[in-house]
């Protein structure tokens, strides 16, 4: 298979990040396509701009890298990586958490485009879990 589009996964929980990549690794993303960057540096509750930085390092195999932040300092941390290293070919995504994370790392595994696979995240809003 061709290159495959990185998504890093960052949240105040390492815990948390660890656990939504699992959940994509279940569903068919390959290990070193996801990172999960949660938590602070001496592993408590925070975000840490030296993980999302190299997370997006470890994942970038050439089709871009989609980072998906999950509430307040984690979506500045994340895109202030981006204003320090800038990139044509990584994007800071404004969707859900684990419904957008499983509906980009379903369709990265196929080797979808980078494009398609931000537009599978942010299309996550709009699902519903229950039809009434």
């Amino acid at each position: 298979m061709g290159a495959t589009v990185g998504i890093v996964l960052v949240s105040h929980s390492e815990r948390l990040a660890a656990g939504v990549k699992e959940l994509l690794e279940q569903l068919g993303a390959r290990p070193e396509t996801v990172a999960a960057a949660g938590g602070d540096p001496d592993g408590g509750i925070g975000t840490s701009y030296e993980r999302i930085a190299e997370a997006v390092a470890g994942v970038d195999q050439g089709a871009g890298v989609m980072v998906l932040p999950d509430i307040g300092s984690a979506v500045m941390t994340a895109r202030l990586v981006f204003e320090d290293e800038p990139r044509d070919d990584a994007v800071v995504v404004d969707a859900p958490f684990v419904e957008g994370a499983v509906a980009a790392g379903v369709l990265a595994s196929t080797g979808a485009s980078l494009d398609a696979v931000v537009a599978a995240a942010r299309d996550a809003y709009t699902a519903r879990k229950i039809q009434e």
